[in-house]
């Protein structure tokens, strides 16, 4: 099973500095100055992509197939943000982690979110399958 060196329990932090490029203003997420909503599950789910791609076996990846999130709490350019990703279930080639994220004060968002192992090659070929069929129509 491809999943079998995923468990649950294990953990994956991730870390960033809130600045001007990654503030809601600058997204488009928001009108303000401070970490944008899509820049903090960014985050997450870098936290769990890394936890998955060091456990899979060779030419395996994962990719998102769902994420809630309750962002919690505001964060100002210049402040340091920690994503932590811990798995709670694995399914098959389905991954499960719960999802937190802070800064230096306090948790500022929480949330599920969830992973499916593919063979890197077969994927890539189906994505350029749909673009290669878009272009014919």
């Amino acid at each position: 099973m491809e999943t079998e060196n995923i468990k649950i329990g294990m953990k994956r932090a991730a870390t960033g500095r809130v600045s001007e490029e990654n503030s809601a203003l600058a997204m488009g997420s928001g009108s303000l100055p401070v970490y944008a909503t899509p820049a903090m599950t960014c985050l997450m789910e870098k936290a769990a992509a890394e936890l998955a791609e060091e456990c899979l076996p060779e030419g395996w990846t994962s990719v998102g197939i769902f994420l809630s999130v309750q962002h919690k709490a505001a964060t100002p350019i210049g402040m340091e943000v920690r994503a932590e990703a811990e798995v709670t279930a694995v399914e098959g080639r389905k991954i499960t982690y719960a999802v937190r994220a802070f800064d230096g004060r306090e948790e500022i968002g929480s949330g599920t979110h969830e992973r499916f192992a593919v063979l890197r090659q077969k994927f890539m070929a189906k994505a350029e399958a749909k673009r290669a069929a878009g272009q014919e129509g």
